[in-house]
């Protein structure tokens, strides 16, 4: 295989994964919506950024003419008019394979997300379980790989710099769903599991399910970031009902950080109950030493580090 298409390639898993492709010596096609998000890719030699529409059929067929793989990482945690859950988790997912198909693309690796399914408690998780039934429809016709992280950690996340940043600017942090259990999984790890299994024919046709060494409770999360920070504050947990009442309360904020869909779906554990594949050959790694790289540097004794790096005492 030589050409690599990836649709949702600019984001914070997307960028990994280019990356160790472009180290890889593959050619990759980044599909985006606009251009200048992408900007951080354009210096790597190997990889071409093309603006496409995916949810157009003609603009998506296009621009996957001529390519050996398609790794799909298209995901919303908030759906809009404009990207709902089922647009872009099932519809999109079924549109793909069936282009993959037309065009004699026999390649397809599949971001998906743990413990999704049809009865699961919310829109989203039961969106991914949708789209991985609809890929599963063509399983006699196209060689698919499917991944199930829990929550993906690495500098430059949405969920362990969320927050630090609520640590460093708030009193008291209020967490809804305090005992939900995550099993986080760094985005390096995921990225070498992607790029490792293109031509690995062993798995096709397998789901494979990508968790950390090591469950937290959520309450236990935050507290490991405030002991990476070195900040000590009061956290309130939430019961069920305030829970909702709160994320009711932010999906009207401008920014959304969370909504009454995410506490559903910490209703189940984001746990695995499976040894991380053997197929990789790879030992998952911890979140403790990894986020002191990304969080300990934004701290003014961080501040400090890089000085006296900079000026090399």
């Amino acid at each position: 295989m030589k050409e690599i298409c990836v649709l949702g390639g600019s984001g914070f898993v997307g960028s990994a994964i280019v990356a160790k492709l472009d180290a890889a010596g593959y050619a990759v096609k980044v599909l985006t919506r606009r251009r200048d998000a992408a900007k951080h890719l354009f210096l790597l030699p190997n990889v071409q950024v093309v603006e496409c529409n995916v949810q157009d059929y003609q603009a998506l067929n296009s621009a996957l003419r001529g390519v050996d793989a398609v790794i799909n990482l298209i995901g919303v945690l908030h759906q809009s008019r404009q990207h709902s859950f089922n647009a872009m988790h099932h519809q999109l997912p079924a549109q793909l394979a069936k282009i993959c198909v037309d065009l004699n693309i026999k390649r397809l690796l599949h971001m998906s997300s743990l413990r999704a399914g049809k009865n699961a408690p919310s829109q989203y998780l039961r969106s991914k379980g949708a789209g991985e039934a609809a890929l599963l429809e063509y399983q006699h016709q196209l060689n698919i790989t499917i991944f199930r992280p829990s929550i993906i950690f690495g500098r430059g996340d949405s969920f362990i710099n969320l927050f630090a940043s609520l640590v460093k600017n708030l009193p008291i942090v209020v967490l809804a769903k305090p005992n939900a259990k995550f099993q986080p999984v760094w985005v390096e790890d995921v990225a070498s599991c992607f790029v490792s299994s293109i031509e690995n024919t062993d798995t096709y046709g397998h789901t494979y399910e990508l968790a950390g060494p090591s469950v937290y409770r959520f309450h236990e999360l935050v507290k490991t970031v405030m002991a990476t920070l070195q900040i000590k504050r009061l956290i309130i947990g939430l019961n069920d009902s305030f829970s909702y009442f709160q994320a009711l309360v932010m999906e009207f904020l401008p920014v959304k950080l969370m909504s009454r869909d995410n506490i559903r779906s910490m209703e189940v554990d984001s746990v695995s109950d499976q040894p991380f594949p053997n197929a990789f050959n790879l030992v998952p790694t911890s979140l403790e030493s990894i986020i002191p790289q990304y969080l300990v540097d934004q701290t003014p004794r961080g501040a400090y580090d890089r000085f006296r790096r900079f000026a090399a005492r």
